[in-house]
């Protein structure tokens, strides 16, 4: 069983090589946010075979995140985002070890979800929505010296052409992108050491009824379902698609780095 389970790798193993599939395995990436785009980041990651993962989502999956979420479905609508992606993990690649946060993260518990004592994790996916969490989890990266690979807004977008991978510093059309620059170049944060994916797709407005109908509003004073974790949030339209696009992106860049060697591992085989 063990054989064929590696097995599984063995097309990756043709284009990558073996010592890079190997490399993969002993990995680790954090993922905070098990939604729409971290639902398609984690799925590549743990067909790649990444060897350790840890899960950030204080969510529960909803009849709203069937449309774009690949943890979610009519059998998984109640249960908590971290338990029904690592169940998904499990049935892909058994040999993945997986730690579960269901927390939210802001000031006091940023550091904490990225705590890693035995050097365990290589990198950071932030695939959340919420300006605050994310000023909070890219700082406290920063501060580790942990690389980071980050998502900007994917909602109310259509245009894969217009889909771009690069700095923070250079991302243009996303008010999220804008105010989160902004609050972390005032913690000292360098933005042009975040890789993001982003669309430059001009956002256009959303019909809606209510208060807020035709509105645009920054993730930070918009509605949620659950003001208990931020200001309120607005719900904005989404297709299936164009989230899984950025998480397969930051995925795909997570693979490219974490397959090839590491400096130390270059001089290991070297004096070899």
């Amino acid at each position: 069983m063990a054989e064929e389970r590696f097995g599984q790798f063995a097309r990756l193993e043709l284009l990558l090589g073996e010592d890079a599939v190997e490399r993969l395995h002993r990995r680790g990436v954090i993922i905070a946010g098990i939604g729409a785009v971290g639902s398609f980041a984690l799925e590549a990651l743990a067909r790649a075979g990444i060897g350790r993962l840890r899960l950030i989502d204080c969510d529960r999956i909803k009849p709203s995140n069937i449309n774009r979420q690949l943890i979610a479905d009519w059998t998984t609508v109640g249960m908590a985002k971290t338990e029904a992606a690592q169940r998904r993990v499990k049935s892909i690649w058994p040999e993945c070890r997986i730690e579960r946060v269901d927390t939210v993260i802001n000031g006091q518990t940023a550091a904490g979800v990225l705590a890693d004592d035995r050097g365990d994790y290589d990198l950071l996916i932030d695939a959340i929505d919420s300006l605050s969490s994310k000023v909070e989890l890219l700082a406290a990266a920063a501060a580790r010296g942990l690389p980071r690979l980050s998502s900007m807004g994917a909602a109310l977008k259509s245009d894969f052409a217009l889909v771009h991978f690069g700095p923070l510093t250079e991302v243009t059309h996303c008010p999220l992108s804008a105010m989160l620059r902004k609050r972390l170049r005032r913690r000292g944060v360098d933005t042009d050491e975040i890789d993001c994916v982003w669309s430059s797709e001009p956002t256009r407005q959303q019909t809606r009824r209510g208060p807020l109908a035709g509105a645009i509003l920054p993730p930070e004073e918009s509605e949620d379902e659950k003001p208990e974790h931020g200001r309120r949030r607005s719900s904005l339209g989404s297709l299936p698609t164009l989230p899984g696009v950025f998480g397969l992106r930051l995925a795909h860049e997570a693979i490219t780095r974490l397959s090839r060697p590491r400096p130390s591992e270059t001089s290991a085989e070297t004096t070899v």
